[in-house]
């Protein structure tokens, strides 16, 4: 099983991809799946500002292309800011869609400090069809 550390430091390699020409906040995520594979993704911004997409669902979007039904382990998320980063309420509606409550969040700052957290603390009743 990959570790925690491991897993920060492949969402850290994916942060350096990341397009931000407008915010300049880099944002890179990596998912752990429960087959034990592992997809990265970076924050990818457009000049019409609703076609932009977060690094959580860039590693989620590639995760469902390549194996279909989907079951979430675990996910890192990284960025260049000095506070904790989680997910926004539009990845943790598509998060609540691939992972039950125990997926774990690992939360970062740009430190290298990190927090885990449980998926079902941070979006308890998530609306989901199972």
């Amino acid at each position: 099983m990959i570790t925690d550390e491991a897993l920060i430091e492949q969402a850290r390699q994916a942060m350096t991809n990341a397009y931000v020409p407008y915010s300049k906040f880099h944002v890179g995520a990596a998912l752990l799946t429960k087959t034990g594979k592992v997809y990265t993704g970076c924050n990818v911004e457009i000049a019409s500002f609703g076609a932009t997409n977060c690094a959580e669902r860039t590693a989620v979007w590639k995760a469902v292309s390549e194996e279909g039904r989907l079951e979430i382990e675990k996910i890192a998320i990284v960025s260049d800011d000095p506070g904790y980063i989680y997910p926004c309420g539009i990845c943790r509606q598509v998060l609540a869609e691939f992972a039950d409550d125990e997926m774990q969040i690992i939360a970062t700052n740009k430190s290298g400090e990190y927090r885990v957290v449980r998926f079902g603390d941070i979006l308890p009743n998530a609306f989901r069809s199972f």
